[in-house]
């Protein structure tokens, strides 16, 4: 995949002190490392799929019908198609109706040449002449003066012509509009590409089930991350745990043909201490880092990096909280841009309590709107979810603070959005 050349960023950012670990420059800031996200790369090209692949995907070329639709005239109910005036002697064939004949139809049937219109079933009947012929008669139950010229006929061309646009591009395909191009004549739809996505998840300590031992958490990111990244528009191939070792995150890592990600999606490893090996195994299967590191809290340690063979990785914190804002932050734009999507918006919302600075970095704290005012949500340490779960969305409080009753940029959460 195709990268941009990366602008140059500032390296003369105060650096937190109270970070742990080992103290490092943090060289982006938040509005630095978004931007850099989503311009270190270029859409994904546009591709054709069957129709049953193309619900939910951004339809890249309009559907156009190929023949006029319908492309016959055809009945809209069940009855006879009827030339002149009754009585309607029935015909032999149903090819060709003259003056004062009848041939049965059934909805959607083609209609004879030469007919006029469409007898429904309930306003006829069938009778014998005086020869003892059989003919099609009015019933009782015929409204006056039926059936009218052209009454119950489909004509050619009544819902589309051929070349005609039926939906444009830029939609994203639903069930109706697949349907809508089988009426046209399509196999396939071109939609815009969509990021591939492969998680890779680690910790020792992280168990999948039950209550967990001293020394043991939960695991929280497999029940929900892939849910995420697919509202932020990305595709999940594959769901991945690995042991807490460089050997099995580089094998994780590695480009097989199997595992045609365009994105890798890690938690954990990203800090720099004797155990995080993120940066190792990237470096070893000679990747370059695009983000090391941003200068927000939590979600500090969050990584971007591109391999040799194109593909992207985010490393987000093992921290639950940390993770979410890593994914908001570098993995919303970058999936954006590869799905051929506009950076994601953000809003403004009123503060509701005085925040104090924090020299050097950005906070990203969960808020609640009570009376039209955001106000951080308890429970929002980088190790919970407790406060997101009951967030309104995520507010970036800047590094000077921020004062009651003042703006404050807010980012949407995915689950949300409309």
């Amino acid at each position: 995949m195709p990268s941009a050349e990366p602008a140059p960023v500032p390296s003369d950012l105060p650096v937190p002190s109270d970070l742990p670990g080992p103290q490092v420059r943090l060289p982006h800031s938040w509005d630095e490392a978004r931007a850099r996200a989503y311009n270190c790369v270029v859409p994904l090209p546009a591709h054709s799929v069957s129709l049953d692949q193309g619900i939910g995907r951004i339809l890249a070329q309009d559907i156009t019908a190929l023949q006029d639709i319908p492309h016959y005239a055809s009945s809209a109910m069940d009855g006879w198609s009827v030339a002149g005036s009754p009585p309607w002697i029935m015909a032999q064939t149903g090819l060709r109706l003259t003056a004062g004949q009848a041939a049965p139809v059934v909805t959607g049937g083609l209609i004879p040449a030469g007919a006029k219109a469409v007898l429904r079933s309930e306003s006829g009947r069938l009778s014998r002449d005086e020869d003892g012929l059989p003919v099609l008669v009015l019933s009782e139950s015929a409204r006056p003066g039926e059936p009218k010229g052209g009454q119950h006929i489909r004509r050619p061309a009544e819902e589309a012509s051929a070349g005609e646009v039926m939906v444009r591009s830029g939609q994203r395909l639903n069930p109706v509009h697949i349907a809508v191009a089988a009426l046209a004549g399509l196999d396939e739809v071109r939609v815009l590409g969509q990021p591939a996505v492969k998680l890779v998840f680690t910790g020792d300590e992280v168990v999948s089930a039950g209550l967990p031992g001293p020394g043991q958490v939960r695991d929280t990111f497999s029940p929900q991350l892939a849910a995420v990244v697919r509202m932020l528009g990305g595709s999940v191939l594959e769901q991945q745990r690995v042991a807490d070792n460089l050997a099995a995150m580089t094998a994780a890592l590695e480009d097989r043909v199997e595992d045609p990600a365009d994105v890798i999606i890690t938690t954990g490893a990203t800090g720099r201490s004797s155990v995080d090996f993120l940066r190792a195994a990237v470096a070893g299967l000679g990747g370059t880092m695009i983000i090391d590191g941003i200068a927000m809290r939590p979600g500090h340690p969050t990584l971007l990096a591109e391999f040799p063979d194109g593909r992207l990785l985010v490393g987000l914190p093992g921290n639950p909280l940390a993770a979410m804002m890593g994914l908001l932050t570098v993995a919303a734009p970058l999936l954006a841009r590869l799905g051929s999507r506009e950076l994601p918006a953000l809003g403004e919302v009123f503060c509701g309590s005085p925040i104090p600075e924090s020299p050097g970095r950005t906070r990203l704290l969960p808020y609640r709107l009570v009376y039209g005012l955001a106000s951080p949500t308890k429970f929002a340490d980088s190790g919970m979810l407790r406060g997101l779960a009951a967030a309104d969305g995520v507010m970036l409080v800047p590094p000077h603070g921020a004062k009651m009753g003042g703006t404050v940029t807010a980012i949407p959460l995915p689950w949300q959005l409309p």
